[in-house]
């Protein structure tokens, strides 16, 4: 009973001994990732319609927005504020978007020393990805 177990598990070891190397050199090289990763949010401000659809549909609340509105009587988005320390990056505030004004992105670099550095002012780091690219 123990020695096939031990001879299987010496088998594993064995083939990924002989087998090919996996070690990717980041940050050197980026990593390839799959269409499907969800590890950042992003917002485009001129599609925002101030709707709230996506604060009600996040099940964390991490969503906060204020609108006002402006001479022709429309929501006009004022500030937009995520807390990404608690978001579960679900996708759900992206399908509850009608104007798919918030999208899941790739970036995959969030980490921070301090914790209130993953509350996100989305308008300001709308108009600095804006400047960048």
């Amino acid at each position: 009973m123990f020695g096939k177990g031990l001879l299987t598990g010496l088998g594993i070891t064995l083939k990924h001994m002989v087998g090919p190397k996996v070690t990717e050199f980041y940050p050197e090289e980026r990593p390839n990732l799959s269409t499907r990763v969800r590890s950042s949010m992003g917002l485009q401000k001129e599609k925002c319609i101030s709707c709230n659809m996506c604060a009600m549909a996040c099940p964390n609340g991490v969503i906060k927005l204020t609108s006002e509105k402006d001479e022709n009587n429309k929501k006009v988005l004022k500030s937009y504020h995520m807390d990404v320390g608690r978001c579960l990056f679900c996708g759900m505030c992206t399908e509850a978007c009608p104007t798919k004004a918030i999208t899941v992105t790739q970036e995959y670099e969030n980490a921070v020393y301090e914790a209130e550095d993953l509350k996100w002012d989305m308008i300001a780091r709308a108009e600095r990805k804006g400047k960048e690219g």
